[in-house]
Formats: C-alpha cells, sequence, structure tokens
C-alpha cells in the first residue's frame, strides 16, 4: 500500500525509495548541468528514434542534433 500512499500524495517517498521505483521500472536518475539539458535531450530523442526504426544504412550519425523547432544550425 506504500505506492498508493505516494501516488495520493499522502506519503512523501525518501530519495532511496524513489530511485528504487525508478530503477524496478528501467531507468535511472542522473544529474546533468542545466546548460547540457539540450544536448541530452537530443540524445534521449534520438535514441528512441532509432529503437523504433532501426536499418544498417545508419550507423554513423552525429551525436547531437538540433531540434527541429529552433531551424537551421
Amino acid at each position: 500500500m506504500h505506492i498508493s500512499a505516494i501516488e495520493t500524495g499522502k506519503v512523501t517517498p525518501r530519495f532511496e525509495t524513489m530511485l528504487e521505483l525508478v530503477r524496478v521500472l528501467g531507468y535511472d536518475v542522473l544529474l546533468v548541468p542545466r546548460d547540457l539539458v539540450p544536448v541530452v535531450q537530443s540524445l534521449v530523442r534520438d535514441h528512441g528514434r532509432r529503437e523504433t526504426h532501426r536499418t544498417d544504412e545508419e550507423d554513423e550519425r552525429p551525436l547531437y542534433l538540433p531540434d527541429e523547432k529552433e531551424g537551421p544550425v
């Protein structure tokens, strides 16, 4: 019932508890310098795209691509 109490806001979990929950879901918690957040977000988005659209022709790609909204570099 502890998870239910966390979900409803009755209990504020300790950091260790949140870390365990995140890891059980197959994720991890990382502290990233604020100015590098866009780079990390781009890497995560690219990783998701590569998992869903995997082809052998995409062996080499840049590590960081700007968002489409930002316009040309």
